[in-house]
């Protein structure tokens, strides 16, 4: 379904919910064609269009798509509709970014093949090792395009590497020294051999198949780090603490002293706690998955050069980072304002779902609200059918405190109204359910 008032098309790819292609999100050529016409020069209703999902569906947006088709490997990623060869950003050596840029465009010039973009994990790459991915690559598309023409739509055509190999693929470095990949899978533990004996050979030997009688995730306290990934508060060494509530909108990080007293005079633990702060924040963003707009309100400072080397850690420490950020100034409120982008669901959104109870509001009413609630309605049930007697079914608790602190308020009414009130626990409803019954 094409919206030219949007510049952007919903596309149906066999999901719960229709896809966004955005005009931003189309090749470079097919950007260029709709240029001065619009999206609809280019697509029209009921069109079959050969798409790549850039992002998941969020919440109740679908997903996110490309017609850049890209494709992934261990040093290079391959573009086929798309000439242009580059390195990574992160890549800082400008010998070695002329290095790669060349080795890539001889390589496009030889096959005759779209561009190339070399990762970060091609720096100081053999070059036996750099041309083997990018033919690899090359000859992967090979396989890929014939099948455009001939499936049904839609139809998946590719799909990533399963997540344990694209862990190995993706956050591997050679630099890294004495690491070891532990498997508890044999299936899985077979398909790592498979692909680090094809791609990365020299890690062949630090995949083990964990055998042991305790779980994994026991032996190196994962289940910890996960449960402190889904709790709102995160402690810090110095007794201080992150508060992290994550709305549709954005999310914020409130950075708190808490028992933390420390230091020669206030400004000076304010300091070593925002510093402190800044590393835990990079941490927690990668572990929770959090993205989109991210604001931080680091307790305030008063030395302007404190505020610069508290933004210029939270920096470095970003650094690291796989997705890409970029990070404010603080701003004239004390904030820092960041954005993390954002392609697949929080770890949160992920593992957990809205309480049932709550409605993922994260409260509940007071016993007391429930009460007050209960006797307006109360008072309109009388009113409107003019009964006698009624009863009321609500949970243990808003029973109790009606029969106890509000039993004066209950006699109260009977005499206004006229009319004998009787309560009875229902143990399956919550603090707010209740029902009045017309007896």
């Amino acid at each position: 379904r094409v919206l030219p008032g949007m510049q952007a098309a919903f596309v149906e790819i066999g999901l719960q919910r229709a896809a966004f292609l955005h005009e931003s999100d189309l090749s470079q050529r097919e950007r260029e064609r709709c240029a001065d016409s619009g999206i609809g020069a280019l697509f029209r209703d009921g069109q079959e269009v050969t798409v790549q999902v850039a992002k998941d569906p969020l919440g109740s947006k679908g997903a996110r798509l490309t017609t850049e088709i890209s494709l992934p490997s261990r040093f290079q990623v391959y573009m086929p509709f798309n000439p242009v060869c580059g390195v990574s950003q992160r890549i800082e050596s400008e010998a070695e970014r002329l290095r790669l840029k060349h080795l890539a465009e001889a390589f496009q010039q030889e096959y005759r093949t779209g561009g190339y973009i070399a990762r970060t994990a091609a720096e100081s790459g053999d070059e036996f090792a750099l041309r083997a991915d990018m033919l690899f690559l090359y000859k992967l598309w090979g396989s890929i395009e014939p099948r455009i023409q001939q499936a049904a739509t839609p139809s998946l055509l590719y799909e990533e590497l399963p997540l344990a190999v694209r862990a190995v693929r993706d956050l591997y470095r050679t630099k890294a020294e004495k690491i070891r990949i532990r498997v508890d899978s044999r299936e899985t533990h077979a398909r790592l051999l498979s692909f680090a004996n094809e791609f990365i050979p020299e890690i062949t030997s630090q995949i083990e198949l964990y055998t042991g009688e305790h779980p994994i995730f026991d032996l190196y306290a994962v289940e910890d780090e996960i449960q402190k990934a889904l709790a709102r508060k995160v402690q810090l060494k110095s007794g201080g603490h992150l508060v992290f509530d994550q709305t549709e909108a954005m999310t914020t990080v409130d950075v708190n002293t808490g028992g933390y007293v420390g230091g020669r005079n206030l400004e000076e633990t304010i300091f070593k706690t925002n510093l402190e702060a800044a590393q835990a924040i990079a941490r927690q963003l990668r572990l929770r998955n959090l993205g989109g707009i991210i604001i931080i309100d680091f307790i305030d400072m008063q030395d302007e050069e404190h505020k610069r080397q508290v933004l210029q850690a939270l920096e470095k420490c970003l650094e690291k980072d796989h997705a890409k950020n970029a990070v404010s100034e603080v701003s004239a409120l004390g904030l820092v304002q960041m954005t993390r982008k954002r392609t697949r669901e929080s770890l949160a959104h992920i593992l957990c779902e809205p309480c049932s109870v709550c409605g993922g509001r994260g409260v509940l009413k007071t016993a007391e609200t429930t009460c007050l609630e209960i006797f307006r309605e109360i008072i309109r049930e009388v009113r409107q059918f003019n009964v006698q007697e009624l009863m009321v079914l609500a949970s243990n608790e808003v029973v109790g405190r009606l029969l106890d602190e509000d039993a004066d308020r209950v006699s109260e009414l009977e005499a206004f109204l006229r009319v004998s009130i009787r309560f009875r626990v229902e143990t399956q409803y919550t603090q707010e359910n209740y029902d009045i019954v017309l007896l």
